[in-house]
């Protein structure tokens, strides 16, 4: 048993069992590129343990690189715009094999192919040292696996608590004493277009919480045609909102699947007082309950011009029809403003003006919560 910070890890995975994991995926790739010099390219910060070991194992000849992914605010643009920082090599015409320490939901994988689709690489292998297959949302193909993992939350070999524990040669994963603990849940909702995804990225840093976003969760059971995606599509193409008991039933399991979580943020639930109150049950059969909500208040009519510009790069139908904007918005007045009296008979309601730039919008937003 080990502390990091204010938690305890236990025993997990020995280093023998990664050596032995890492030697395979070595041994795959010799294989696959026997007549290549292919480009290895860690992402950091957690994949430098794994490239080191990799690098001991791999016998044929390549090049190493080391990337950061990052985020800036476009300076024409509100949008978040992803880049790579450290990519200096030209790649194009070359194989490529980004190397990851752990890959869950498949976000930051899904990022990394999107950036590397425009460097023009002759082929382009994902390989991760650990991978949690029930928490894996995306459908991109991992070529290289060293070890499956349950949805856990670990340490060691590359992944951190906190900026601890990544240079520990085991893996440990989180006690269960542990789980119990109180949770920091954060409602954060607005009107569509109010920049709810946006902020959420901030917000899920630096309060460390699993962002569950009601969008994502949606696209994810529609993209894989589950039962509830399938009735979620009938409502969303028509600019409705989903019914509570699809869109809850949708959340709980997404909870479920994150035991190990410090909190929860969630990005546009609940959207009436129903949702609120389902919310609220389903959270106290947990010991928990929501910390606070926040909501980003902007004007209609600045709101339905910022979904008709998304609407010509997002491809979504809901974002192209002002009609069925202004729909989306009649029902979140009728149905979903009420929730501003449930939670301030709780104080537990906090209002942020959602219009200017995402920095100052930030700043706003770090000022609420801050004093919490």
């Amino acid at each position: 048993m080990i502390q990091l910070h204010d938690k305890h890890f236990e025993p997990f995975i020995s280093s023998d069992e990664i050596d032995f994991a890492i030697q395979n995926m070595a041994k795959q790739m010799d294989d696959d590129f026997f007549d290549e010099v292919p480009v290895f390219i860690g992402v950091l910060n957690g994949s430098f343990k794994v490239v080191s070991d990799l690098m001991k194992y791999y016998r044929g000849m390549c090049e190493v690189s080391f990337v950061k992914l990052a985020s800036y605010e476009g300076t024409q643009s509100t949008n978040q715009v992803k880049q790579l920082i450290g990519l200096n090599e030209d790649l194009e015409g070359k194989t490529v094999v980004i190397v990851e320490d752990i890959v869950d939901t498949g976000n930051t994988v899904e990022e990394l192919k999107a950036i590397f689709k425009e460097k023009k690489v002759k082929h382009l292998k994902i390989a991760t040292l650990f991978f949690k297959p029930d928490a894996y949302k995306k459908d991109i193909k991992l070529d290289y696996v060293g070890i499956r993992v349950p949805n856990k939350f670990i340490v060691g070999f590359g992944l951190d608590y906190d900026g601890l524990g990544r240079n520990l040669p085991d893996v440990y994963q989180l006690a269960i004493e542990n789980l119990n603990t109180q949770m920091i849940n954060i409602v954060l909702f607005g009107k569509p277009g109010a920049g709810k995804g946006t902020q959420a990225d901030f917000l899920k840093e630096k309060y460390n919480l699993v962002h569950l976003s009601t969008g994502d969760i949606f696209r994810y059971n529609i993209k894989n045609g589950t039962e509830l995606g399938k009735l979620a599509k009938t409502y969303m193409d028509k600019g409705d909102l989903v019914p509570d008991e699809i869109t809850i039933k949708m959340l709980q399991s997404e909870v479920d699947e994150n035991p190990q979580a410090k909190g929860f943020l969630f990005d546009g639930f609940p959207r009436t007082i129903a949702q609120a109150q389902a919310l609220d049950t389903f959270l106290n059969s947990k010991n928990q309950e929501v910390t606070a909500t926040v909501a980003l208040e902007a004007d209609d009519e600045i709101l339905v011009q910022r979904l008709l510009e998304r609407g010509k790069t997002s491809g979504r139908p809901d974002d192209q029809d002002e009609e069925k904007i202004r729909n989306r918005y009649e029902e979140y007045n009728q149905k979903t403003a009420p929730l501003m009296d449930y939670y301030k008979a709780q104080n537990k309601f906090k209002a942020v003006n959602g219009i200017g730039s995402i920095a100052e919008v930030t700043e706003r937003l770090s000022e609420v919560l801050d004093q919490l």
